[in-house]
């Protein structure tokens, strides 16, 4: 079985966004039903992915092998649509990295372990409210939580990554929305959720790296920004799949507001958050422009 979303021309190659996990639906046989689940990356000014396409797994067949093959189903329906392969495949489940690492280089991708895989985290959450509960063996009721995970210890920002200066900043969903139009070097933009209100003020932070803002931008693009953070006093950038990189330490007079903006976001603005890297303030193009949303934890 396989569904997919046809794109209406032939277009750059987005990311694909992979997950390869079980559901809370028992088949048959007991076992719990596994599924591949793969969308693309939405291109700026997009707001859905260009390919959808999910396909269950027996249980006795979780492995590398009938993954590739799987995805190679995929790749070959998404040619037939007039989208090209995909340049980098995005898996954030430290679990199954493994697994899909092989897969992938069977067909020749470039896996990249990230949490920003956005799209496809919000396209899960809609099966779990609407498609899961409808199937037949659906575990209704609280599932065990899995473990914690220990969370690593914040490690600061090497000295070639830091910026001389950095500031706090808002900026409206209305003018984000714009954000493709920017003159951007290094570009993270992702849909505006649906039915954001043009006014609401999206908070991010500003880091200045004079004459070297590209080369900082060009370091931040290999992490993953995925969120900010505050712990305590400090402000945290969570990358990749578990890396959490130290900002900064904040004053006591800052550290209420700070936290209030981005709690404000995450109730009134689908957890929108930016990290912008520039030469100075007067600047008004971008080295690096990167949407960030704080989504749940997969």
């Amino acid at each position: 079985m396989s569904q997919a979303i046809a794109a209406t021309a032939v277009a750059p190659a987005p990311d694909w966004e992979l997950d390869y996990y079980s559901r809370p639906i028992l088949e048959a046989d007991g076992k719990k039903r596994w599924e591949l689940l793969i969308c693309s990356t939405p291109q700026p000014g997009a707001d859905q992915p260009a390919f959808r396409w999910v396909r269950p797994c027996p249980a006795a067949s979780v492995n590398s092998i009938w993954l590739r093959e799987a995805m190679q189903d995929a790749l070959t329906e998404a040619l037939s649509l007039g989208l090209q392969p995909p340049r980098r495949l995005r898996c954030w489940r430290i679990s199954m990295r493994a697994m899909v690492q092989r897969a992938a280089e069977g067909l020749g991708m470039e896996l990249v372990s990230s949490r920003r895989c956005y799209a496809l985290v919000q396209w899960l959450q809609e099966r779990e409210r609407t498609v899961y509960p409808q199937e037949e063996g659906f575990m209704a009721g609280p599932l065990a939580p899995p473990p914690t995970p220990i969370r690593p210890v914040p490690v600061p920002l090497p000295e070639t990554a830091r910026g001389q200066s950095w500031a706090w900043a808002t900026l409206s969903a209305e003018a984000l929305a714009e954000a493709s139009d920017w003159d951007i070097d290094f570009a993270g933009l992702i849909p505006l959720p649906t039915g954001l209100d043009p006014a609401s003020q999206i908070p991010g932070i500003r880091l200045f790296g004079g004459d070297r803002s590209l080369a900082i931008a060009g370091w931040i693009a290999g992490l993953e920004p995925v969120r900010l953070e505050l712990s305590g006093r400090q402000l945290l950038l969570e990358a990749g799949l578990e890396d959490r990189w130290l900002l900064s330490d904040l004053a006591d007079d800052t550290r209420g507001a700070a936290a209030a903006s981005l709690e404000q976001a995450r109730q009134q603005a689908g957890g929108l958050q930016f990290v912008a890297v520039q030469a100075n303030e007067r600047d008004q193009r971008f080295a690096g422009f990167w949407m960030l949303q704080d989504l749940p934890d997969a």
